[in-house]
């Protein structure tokens, strides 16, 4: 499993795994099949409705063109919109559970998509992808020349690794724990799993912006359960709602 530390603009680093080959190729895969039936469907209703465009003295030019040109262009424009409408997630990485994102924490803008996206007629179509996954597999980013061109790479969103909170603190039986805050059921088990990873950059970063994204995450989380956390220690706040949560849930 390979990781990259991303420092957002509040300098706060945050560790994140980067998506693998197979999971890029993938959702390559994925976006190839979406756009093929969408270019099928498109060149079957241009020849249902212009038969006397198709039928002249240039029908089988057109008709080659049209071929040629649909899925190249059809393929760099699907990259570019559905990554820059969907921030970073094409159909195909979304249905992987992976995101583009930029090395320097900023949101990525879209010139920054079209450069990922026209870098595709290198990196995936002219070479058949052999280039992009050379380059990814050889780049300590898991970058291809699309991702150096736009200073992005891509990570996972949903964490391969194997453990679960169960493993990350462990408590005897519930008749043993009284819950504090029963609200934390309303989140999810990688919710949890991000305060625990808030907590864990804190205590092997101890500074001023770590100390800043505890006590965001703490302020966020009380204002969605709509509670009120325990005034300056937003610390042992975090961590009551890690134990409630795994007495609640498990």
């Amino acid at each position: 499993m390979r990781t990259i530390e991303i420092r957002t603009a509040q300098n706060v680093s945050i560790e994140y795994e980067l998506a693998s080959l197979r999971d890029r190729a993938f959702a390559i895969l994925i976006d190839s099949l979406i756009i093929m039936a969408f270019i099928f469907f498109v060149l079957f209703f241009i020849i249902l409705l212009l038969p006397s465009v198709l039928g002249g003295a240039n029908g089988e030019l057109v008709l080659v063109i049209l071929y040629l040109v649909s899925p190249v262009t059809g393929f760099i424009l699907y990259q570019f919109f559905s990554e820059w409408l969907a921030n970073g997630q094409s159909w195909g990485k979304k249905a992987v559970g992976i995101q583009v994102v930029r090395l320097d924490g900023k949101q990525p803008e879209a010139t920054d998509y079209l450069l990922r996206a026209l870098f595709h007629l290198v990196d995936t179509l002219l070479s058949s992808g052999i280039l992009a996954a050379i380059v990814i597999s050889s780049s300590a980013k898991a970058q291809r020349l699309g991702d150096l061109s736009a200073n992005t790479t891509v990570i996972r969103r949903r964490s391969t690794q194997r453990y679960r909170l169960s493993d990350i603190l462990r408590i005897e039986s519930a008749e043993q724990y009284q819950p504090r805050y029963p609200e934390v059921r309303q989140l999810s088990e990688q919710d949890m799993l991000t305060v625990k990873n808030v907590l864990i950059r804190f205590q092997k970063y101890r500074n001023s912006a770590h100390w800043a994204a505890v006590h965001a995450t703490a302020q966020r989380i009380a204002q969605v359960l709509q509670v009120a956390p325990p005034d300056g220690n937003p610390i042992e706040f975090l961590k009551t709602l890690l134990r409630d949560y795994i007495v609640l849930t498990r």
